[in-house]
């Protein structure tokens, strides 16, 4: 074991020094531009390499507030362009034009024109979204529609009209960048905050790369203060960050990309090959993935922006653990789910106009949270199916005062309580991930029609790895969240000598059990 180990470092520490030593000014300029195959992520030692040359300008900076914007914005910028190509542009005009907006809205006194002005910012935003991400969805439904009255049109024209996708790029993070945008706008109108006076700090906000392609999606009233204050790195905060790398990369690179690559996506791309017991294992599988690469984004991005002396809210607390749907939701992807509570369910009239508006209302928020997760009826429905499991819980609350976390439950019944919200989250996500919905047909019917428990011995023995980092991820994400604050807080106050190992150490790990392909996060499709 220990030679294959020494092995193993030295044909490493062989490929890098035959790396550097054929790195020349060309071939650094190539990894340079922009390469659609290979996009910036956290993960990888191009980021790595390019963040210590950033941030130890930065430290230089702290002391000149204009310069430091600047010089922020242009790495960000640089950083989208590694990821979306010369569609960064278009960063620069959702900052521009809802920063014109922003200053428009108080200078006017007129309430309807007011309206229009954050309305053009809706139109604008929205409208970016729908282009880039329902063209072909709302192209293909048209096509369907004509095929359905077709006995109304001339039979040629009608063999002619068939569905061919647009080509049209979606470029990374954009449901990100134009929430967060909105909600600027939405604010000034709602007079909760004040318009910024200077565009950079302005496209600052907008552009601030640790959350710019992933989330999390940040609101201007928490950030835009940050911007004006003298960044500091407390010893402590170093700490809490390098926790928060630390864990976000085991995660991702670890966890995630492990499982997905070895055995979740196997079985959702052929669920009909599998036995039940293997395609349970599977969903068991992707709802871990999807929490260890999205939750691992977010960690890496909140403690990066903690290194760079900006706080980040909390994006998820371990959102496995709720005992009800509605907890559930407190808990997983907060900066939506507060951005569409804010945004969309309060304005529809929450739970102000009677029981049954209130239903209807959380129903229609998460079909759209569903339909913006991406223009595909499994979206949808996966929304649906949260929409109505909220709407249910609401209507058990006013019936038998049931509170929305469940803190009221006995020990005995919160356990069987989580049980059984874990597995409708499971169920939705089977829709979530599969391809298509005759794929989410085929493991349905292999859970329920072909499970085959006597299957589950061969499947550990057979995908050993991936049984132990499953068992390992849901130990971890199950772990009580003071053994999770006593850990912080053992790596906030070791050396900084012992700090370095720790990162050294984390990033050999992932080298070791780092795929050769690319595994972007899954969120930014979104």
């Amino acid at each position: 074991m220990l030679q294959q180990y020494l092995k193993r470092r030295r044909d490493m520490w062989n490929k890098i020094q035959s790396y550097i030593s054929e790195l020349s000014p060309e071939k650094l300029l190539e990894i340079l531009r922009y390469q659609p195959e290979s996009p910036m992520l956290f993960s990888a030692g191009l980021f790595l390499f390019l963040f210590i040359g950033f941030y130890i300008i930065y430290h230089s900076l702290r002391n000149r507030r204009s310069a430091r914007i600047i010089y922020v914005i242009i790495f960000s910028l640089y950083f989208y362009y590694k990821t979306s190509g010369l569609w960064f542009m278009l960063l620069i005009f959702t900052a521009t034009s809802d920063f014109f907006i922003g200053q428009m809205i108080p200078e006017t006194k007129s309430k309807l024109k007011k309206k229009l002005w954050v309305t053009l910012s809706i139109c604008i935003n929205l409208g970016m979204l729908v282009y880039f991400k329902y063209t072909n969805f709302l192209y293909e439904m048209a096509i369907s529609f004509w095929h359905i009255i077709g006995g109304l049109m001339d039979e040629q024209a009608l063999k002619e009209l068939t569905y061919k996708p647009l080509d049209i790029f979606l470029p990374v993070g954009i449901s990100f960048f134009t929430f967060q945008s909105l909600s600027y706008t939405i604010d000034i109108y709602r007079g909760q905050i004040k318009p910024v006076r200077r565009w950079t700090d302005y496209l600052f906000f907008v552009s601030f790369f640790p959350g710019l392609v992933a989330g999390p999606i940040i609101r201007a009233r928490d950030f835009i203060p940050q911007i004006y204050k003298k960044p500091v790195l407390l010893y402590n905060h170093l700490g809490e960050a390098l926790y928060l790398i630390v864990c976000g990369l085991f995660k991702k690179c670890v966890i995630s990309d492990y499982i997905s690559i070895n055995f979740v996506d196997r079985v959702f791309d052929a669920p009909a090959l599998y036995t039940g017991v293997e395609n349970l294992m599977g969903v068991y599988g992707y709802a871990l993935q999807i929490y260890c690469d999205f939750s691992g984004y977010s960690d890496m991005a909140i403690g990066i922006a903690l290194l760079l002396g900006f706080r980040f809210n909390i994006n998820f607390n371990s959102p496995y653990q709720a005992a009800t749907i509605t907890e559930f939701w407190r808990r997983w992807h907060i900066s939506l789910s507060t951005w569409l509570r804010d945004y969309l369910y309060i304005p529809l009239g929450g739970n102000r106009k009677g029981k049954t508006r209130t239903y209807i209302n959380l129903i229609t928020t998460m079909l759209l949270g569903g339909l913006w997760h991406g223009a595909a009826l499994r979206f949808i429905l996966w929304g649906t199916i949260h929409g109505v499991a909220l709407a249910v819980h609401k209507l058990l609350m006013s019936v038998f005062g049931f509170k929305a976390s469940g803190e009221d439950m006995p020990m005995w019944k919160r356990i069987i309580s989580t049980i059984f919200t874990f597995h409708l989250v499971c169920f939705a996500w089977i829709f979530f991930r599969a391809d298509t919905m005759t794929k989410a047909g085929e493991m349905l019917a292999q859970i329920f029609t072909r499970f085959e428990p006597g299957i589950f011995l061969q499947f550990v023995s057979g995908y050993r790895m991936i049984f132990i980092l499953m068992v390992t991820g849901y130990i971890v994400h199950f772990m009580p969240k003071k053994i999770d604050l006593a850990l912080q807080q053992k790596v906030t106050c070791m050396p900084l000598w012992a700090k370095a190992i720790l990162l050294c150490a984390a990033i050999f790990v992932v080298i070791q059990m780092k795929s050769a392909e690319i595994v972007p996060f899954i969120y930014f499709q979104f």
